[in-house]
């Protein structure tokens, strides 16, 4: 079956600064990404998912991933942390080392 959407590639930029991705709709079917750099010490701050889950993929640096009030994920280069719907969460770097990674999120059906 054909997809009326266009494969591509992006290339990740070498700033060390935030970087989108994909948008969304029309470039993708509802997928959002980017990429995030926080400094030492920093954090994106907490924020839902909503109706969407989120997947995080480290590339450099060490930190945690918060999630609501329940658990705290220790995350770092070569991990990957997976966020699911209706979840509070906040990535902080704990490290002395710039944390950078790629989130994707898409729109989830939840039961």
């Amino acid at each position: 079956m054909a997809s009326s959407r266009n494969a591509f590639s992006i290339e990740l930029e070498s700033k060390p600064e935030y970087q989108k991705l994909l948008d969304g709709q029309p470039q993708t079917c509802g997928m959002r990404s980017g990429r995030v750099y926080l400094e030492a010490g920093k954090s994106c701050g907490q924020h839902s998912t909503k109706d969407h889950e989120e997947l995080l993929v480290f590339l450099a640096g060490e930190g945690v991933v918060h999630i609501g009030g329940a658990a705290d994920l220790a995350v770092g280069r070569g991990k990957v942390a997976y966020i699911p719907p209706r979840t509070l969460h906040d990535v902080e770097n704990t490290g002395t080392e710039p944390l950078a990674y790629i989130y994707c999120v898409a729109p989830a059906t939840v039961e």
